[in-house]
């Protein structure tokens, strides 16, 4: 279990990867952002984009299913205030493969709350060419390392 005292400015975690697929594209978007180039294959070929592409939205849930696997599933986690900003820099297509990497910024004690703190995070999705596609600035509680009896 990792708790607040075990984050440290600096360090940084890699995880993934996982594969994006064309029905996941579309399935993802028809339900939340069915915008042609993200549900019709043929109209997306028309498109700037070239080719169908994943919503920017369906990228950062790809994120956080590797994040919560990787960091915050043995963690004190206790979720979190807010995303600082986050950047779709490049497209993600079908057949990708995604991984990512997470660097803390930051860690803070809590001004009102003894027993948590903030976790702040510079967090990065490359596809298979290593090529950024998307950053995400965010911030997250963790629970401090409960006192030991003495």
């Amino acid at each position: 279990m990792r708790y607040l005292e075990d984050f440290r400015v600096g360090d940084v975690t890699e995880f993934g990867p996982v594969e994006v697929t064309e029905q996941e594209i579309v399935d993802f978007a028809s339900r939340y952002d069915p915008q042609p180039f993200h549900v019709d294959p043929e109209a997306a070929r028309e498109t700037m984009y070239g080719g169908l592409i994943a919503s920017g939205w369906h990228t950062t849930a790809l994120f956080m299913g590797m994040f919560v696997r990787a960091v915050l599933r043995d963690s004190a986690s206790l979720g979190s205030p807010g995303v600082e900003e986050i950047r779709w820099l490049a497209p993600v297509r079908p057949g990708d493969h995604l991984h990512a990497r997470s660097t803390i910024l930051d860690v803070r004690d809590s001004s009102t709350d003894p027993h948590r703190g903030t976790v702040f995070t510079l967090n990065e999705v490359l596809n298979q060419d290593d090529v950024v596609v998307m950053t995400l600035k965010a911030r997250g509680f963790f629970a401090k390392r409960p006192a030991t009896p003495t």
